[in-house]
């Protein structure tokens, strides 16, 4: 038996193959795609979406952070304390947006660093309800299943 990605010969018995990680399927020979090869096209599609519309929300926090000290006229102590604020919120909404593009070619290209840099930003994702909040607990529940570490590292090495 062969495997049907990289023709690599697979004993019977195996699950998946040995040289690049795939599910061996029924006894015919065919291949079945694991959990985690479903998954990972759909997780960067979200990344790359979700890095889209965090730049909307970063850009408009940086902008209106920039704009307060001419709204309130310099009149109050605060801005200064509001202004900082609102510029690290738009930083932090501003490194999810360029990193989540960036993990989501990663993710499509199978690169080695991607999944560490998704599970990272998935963590922080977790902060920013609601969409955030789902693609971290999807990034999390993809790339943390007991043998995703090992397939994903198998994928990325076949490419």
């Amino acid at each position: 038996m062969f495997c049907d990605r990289c023709g690599t010969e697979v004993q019977f018995g195996f699950v998946t193959c040995p040289k690049c990680g795939r599910r061996i399927g029924d006894p015919v020979g065919g291949v079945v795609q694991s959990r985690l090869e479903r998954h990972l096209r759909t997780l960067a599609t979200l990344w790359m979406a979700i890095g889209g519309l965090f730049l909307i929300p970063a850009i408009g926090l940086m902008v209106f952070g920039q704009d307060l000290r001419f709204m309130v006229h310099e009149q109050e102590p605060w801005p200064g304390v509001w202004q900082v604020l609102l510029i690290a919120a738009s930083g932090t909404l501003l490194i999810l947006a360029a990193g989540g593009v960036c993990v989501g070619l990663g993710l499509m290209q199978r690169a080695s660093w991607a999944r560490t840099a998704a599970i990272i930003l998935g963590v922080l994702a977790l902060f920013h309800p609601p969409l955030g909040t789902a693609l971290g607990v999807y990034s999390l529940w993809v790339l943390l299943a007991d043998e995703a570490g090992n397939e994903y590292q198998c994928l990325a090495e076949a490419e």
